[in-house]
């Protein structure tokens, strides 16, 4: 904490003991995010961890947050919180109150992503606030689809509203969402374990502040904050002042779509400016701005700043603009339902900036997009079904990571999201289809001294044989992930049925009874000249299986002898 000059300086003894209380929020947060997967309902919080859970004080500031989660939720839901105080003003909450939404602009980006915000008292007083965030599985409207073309047609919208008043729910706005999805057991289940894991983080903290004999987070938030800060000028201070541009282009949903971001270094932040990106987007795939400055802290904070706790110290620090009514700025009422298309991709663009600051240290391009499978039957909506069960479900699946510079990229492994493949003996259990096939897809890490990661391929099928529904927002088919300093381009994307018809990248497509969906995921970008590859790490590859011996020798110049 800082000291004026008339002050007495803080001793040693008290800066550590702020460092253990520190260090104990974050132990608190983390156990709140565990909450949260042990009793949620949906795959997308149980399996693939796509959550997140944080602690804040009365101003709304993110204090700390759970590693447990993913960028896009922790770092929205850190501006969320904000909207939540401006609405319910926090002299006027009490104990047992929470709050929720599902407003794309002020919650996390699209409606699928749920927040709820609660108040933390300790002996009587109000200290903190706590915030969680889960994507369920249905939430109404078109589905989990791109095709939309207004916030309207994509589900139900949850204004900022009182979910809970001093212990007793409120069952108007719970009887709204259970009309208004098709899985409602499901969706009110996770809703349930929001508020939950909301009030195991009060407890906790608490605990905490009873053991440390204090009653306020005022001083410990002020420290963390400013320590944090600190760390990110510190950071910054050693970059090379000037502004660098990074550009990509990707596939867009009728027609590409071009990235351009402008990365400035300055004395004591980073600003990044989006002007000269594409329009936005008739489809669902535009990004509100709270999941655009999301993902582009994520970016910068990776490459300047990865070890420093993410706060409100540290996002403070990284400022993203943009034009209104572009694809990073889409204003309401765009459709936003795919809105990770984008946003995943922006640690990216950045990374290309970036690349000219620092050479050397900046990965290469991965799939960055999620490829997951998000499967669905119904009347109506894959015709009449029979005896066959509707059903809806969430399968979390990746492609290759970009190559790093002195390792390999990471194999099905999602970056910059952060959330888990989910098993297939789970997404079995719970929907009724079968995949045949979840394998490593050889060769399609992009070839370079550091090989990109791979991509998967997959088979699924109806296991009743009736048709069955996905909902297509896929990335990497038309451009794939581009090397770095000389490595080549991962594998191309590819969607189809076993019969060999291709099916497009993006939007609702049937598969008919009785076939296969395969699904062919892209990989990760190389990095440096394939030719100055360790010739034992192409003989692994081709050992493994990962590399054929046909492509080692093309590549290579080795057949992995």
């Amino acid at each position: 904490m800082s000291t004026s000059p008339n002050s007495p300086a803080k001793s040693p003894l008290a800066d550590i003991r702020l460092q253990v209380m520190w260090n104990r929020l974050l132990s608190v947060v983390e156990e709140q995010a565990r909450a949260l997967v042990r009793t949620a309902f949906s795959t997308s919080a149980r399996e693939a961890g796509d959550i997140s859970a944080g602690v804040f004080d009365l101003e709304g500031r993110m204090l700390a947050q759970a590693v447990t989660g993913t960028p896009g939720h922790v770092n929205s839901m850190a501006r969320s919180v904000i909207h939540f105080i401006r609405e319910f003003p926090v002299e006027t909450m009490k104990p047992g109150d929470a709050y929720v939404t599902n407003d794309p602009w002020k919650g996390t980006g699209h409606l699928y992503d749920i927040v709820v915000t609660s108040p933390a008292f300790h002996n009587g007083k109000l200290v903190a606030l706590f915030s969680c965030t889960t994507h369920v599985v249905d939430i109404g409207g078109l589905g989990q689809s791109p095709d939309g073309r207004q916030v309207f047609h994509e589900g139900l919208f949850l204004p900022l509203l009182p979910l809970m008043r001093q212990g007793v729910i409120d069952d108007s706005v719970m009887r709204i969402v259970r009309a208004n999805v098709r899985e409602p057991v499901q969706v009110e289940g996770d809703i349930h374990a929001l508020i939950g894991c909301n009030g195991i983080g009060e407890k906790r903290l608490s605990d905490m502040m009873a053991e440390h004999a204090i009653d306020s987070l005022d001083e410990l938030g002020t420290h963390i904050i400013e320590k944090s800060r600190a760390g990110m000028i510190a950071a910054i201070s050693k970059l090379p002042r000037g502004t660098w541009k990074g550009h990509m282009r990707i596939d867009g949903y009728d027609a590409p779509i071009d990235l351009h971001a402008a990365v400035t270094i300055h004395p004591d932040h980073i600003s990044v400016d989006y002007a000269g990106t594409s329009g936005s987007s008739i489809y669902g795939i535009n990004s509100p701005m709270c999941y655009t400055e999301a993902y582009t802290a994520f970016g910068i904070k990776c490459i300047v700043a990865p070890t420093i706790p993410n706060n409100a110290g540290t996002l403070d620090s990284i400022l993203v603009t943009a034009p209104e009514n572009t694809i990073v700025n889409a204003l309401h009422p765009a459709a936003v339902n795919a809105r990770s298309t984008i946003g995943h991709m922006l640690p990216d663009v950045c990374f290309d900036a970036l690349h000219q600051v620092i050479p050397g240290q900046v990965p290469a391009e991965g799939t960055s997009n999620l490829w997951n499978l998000k499967l669905g039957a119904g009347h109506g909506m894959t015709g009449t079904i029979g005896n066959s069960r509707p059903f809806m479900v969430t399968t979390f699946h990746s492609g290759g990571a970009g190559a790093r510079p002195t390792l390999d990229g990471l194999s099905a492994t999602p970056f910059p999201s952060g959330v888990r493949n989910v098993p297939v003996e789970i997404t079995e259990t719970i929907a009724p289809v079968v995949i045949w096939k979840k394998e490593y897809r050889q060769d399609s890490g992009g070839p370079g001294a550091q090989r990109g990661g791979l991509g998967q391929v997959m088979e699924v099928e109806h296991r009743e044989g009736a048709p069955f529904g996905i909902f297509a927002t896929f990335e990497r088919v038309k451009y794939p992930a581009r090397g770095r300093d000389g490595g080549k381009s991962g594998a191309n994307g590819r969607l189809s049925l076993a019969s060999g018809q291709e099916l497009k990248a993006k939007g609702f497509q049937t598969i008919p009874a009785g076939e296969r969906l395969v699904v062919e995921m892209p990989g990760g970008g190389g990095y440096g000249d394939p030719a100055k590859r360790d010739p034992d790490a192409v003989k692994r590859d081709v050992r493994l299986g990962l590399v054929s011996e046909e492509a080692a020798k093309a590549t290579y110049g080795s057949d992995g002898d």
